[in-house]
Formats: structure tokens, sequence, C-alpha cells
């Protein structure tokens, strides 16, 4: 079968430790895939913003499912985004105050947003990740689309603050992890899978025709959609349990290996 898109993970992916990629190696590829018809679709819970400028000489010519799926670009057009009532914004905000030391911003379409007086090394971890980071002194006045909050604590205190929220906030955001002390809290159905999903009835392109690479939670849902899973080496074993495949790590260009056995026809894609 043809392989007619790839879409990859960042951190922990796409990304070295050191938040590299061999830009050199990629973007020969990224020639060959482009003349073979194949799209390069970049699909992570980071900003927007933070997206793009990894990518600044193809930026206006591949796809970016941004914010764990809840903002979605094809080239420079927004083809969708994901919206909480303000209501529900309230009430993530009033179920995050019950607990003690722990940081989030509310991630809009304009910018993200953090309460005035956070922990510099909070707001200097996060400015990483959204290259649109406002602090407000009151964030339930935030004038903006707010799809998303964007959690960061020590990875041994997650599993209760999840498991907590899973239950106060059940049917209004759904908690999943990304990797590095950071937990996201979606709105339910808008996940990685569903904003590939929405490119693909746009490029009338199968599911089994595509290739995804992940190697945390919140990549389980599009491992499931595609006809070629991959787990990183370094992945979750979540996320290995659901990926057919599997590559080297994040450190070793495991993204990369693959896109080579998908130009030359090596297995599994002969």
């Amino acid at each position: 079968m043809k392989i007619k898109l790839i879409a990859v993970d960042m951190d922990g992916t796409f990304l070295d430790d050191n938040k590299c990629y061999d830009k050199e190696r990629f973007m020969a590829q990224y020639a060959a895939l482009r003349h073979k018809g194949v799209k390069f679709v970049v699909a992570s819970g980071n900003q927007y913003y933070q997206l793009i400028s990894f990518f600044p000489e193809i930026r206006h010519d591949i796809a970016f499912v941004a914010e764990n799926g809840a903002l979605v670009y094809d080239r420079d057009e927004r083809l969708w985004h994901g919206e909480l009532p303000h209501d529900s914004y309230l009430k993530v905000l009033d179920a995050l105050a019950a607990f003690d030391g722990v940081n989030f911003v509310a991630c809009g379409l304009k910018s993200a947003y953090a309460r005035e007086g956070a922990p510099e090394a909070f707001m200097a971890i996060m400015a990483k990740h959204y290259h649109r980071l406002q602090s407000v002194a009151d964030l339930r006045k935030v004038d903006d689309v707010i799809f998303k909050f964007a959690l960061n604590l020590p990875d041994a205190e997650i599993p209760a603050l999840v498991n907590q929220l899973n239950h106060s906030l059940d049917g209004i955001v759904r908690p999943v992890t990304s990797g590095f002390g950071f937990v996201d809290l979606i709105i339910p159905g808008a996940h990685k899978a569903s904003g590939l999903q929405r490119l693909l009835d746009r490029w009338a392109i199968s599911p089994q025709e595509c290739v995804a690479v992940g190697d945390s939670s919140n990549d389980v849902e599009m491992l499931r959609l595609v006809g070629y899973p991959f787990a990183m080496e370094n992945a979750v074993s979540e996320v290995k349990a659901v990926a057919r495949y599997e590559t080297t790590s994040n450190n070793q260009a495991g993204v990369l290996r693959i896109i080579d056995r998908v130009l030359n026809g090596e297995s599994p894609f002969c």
C-alpha cells in the first residue's frame, strides 16, 4: 500500500532531548516526500506558534495538529479549533484552585495565559512550549477562545492529580499526559486523532495509508487511527501496547529512520 501521510509527535519523538533534529537530513527527506506526494503533519500538544518555529522553511507547506488536536492548520489556513464554554472554563479554574502548588496555563487562540506571580522556573519552562504566553491578574477575565489547559508538576504527583480530575471534571475536560511532567486537560473528543481525521477528510486519504509516530499517552488515539503506528524506543508502555511497530529512540533519529524506510520502500512499507 502506498503511504500518503506521515504524522509525527514532537517532544520525545521528532525532537531529541535537546529539542533539536537533523535539519539537513530531514529537509532532503521532505523534498523527496513532497515529490512522492506524501503529506507531512506535525501532531503535538504544544502551541501552534511554537511548532512553526521548528520548520521556518516549510511551515507554509505542511499541516499542524496543535494543542493535542484542539487547533488544526493546513498550510496557513486554520481549519478548526475547539472551544471550551465559559462556564466549563470557570469550573476547571475552580477545580485547579483546589490543588495547592499546581501551576498551569490556559491555552487559547490568541495566546496562553498564566496567573501573575507564577514561579519564574515554571514560566521559563512553559515559555519554551508556548511562544505566546501572557501573565494576567485574573484568569477568570481572559478574553479569548480557550480550548486546553496545560499543567506542569513532578511526575510522582501526576497519577493522583489525574485520578482526582477525572472525577471532578468528568465530561468537561479529560487529563492526558505528554511526558516531561506535563498534563494537558483537553476537551473530550478533541485529541490528535480527531485533528488528524479532519485533515484526512480534507485530502481524501484513508487512515490505512498513514504512518504515525509517538511516545506518550496523548499519542494513543492517533496511533490507533492509522495503518502504520510506530512507537519510539523511549515510549511509555501504553504507547508500545497499541503500536504495531517500533523505531529507535528520539536521540537516535528514530523518526528520520522511518521516513527513510518509507522513501526506500523498505519493510513494513514494501
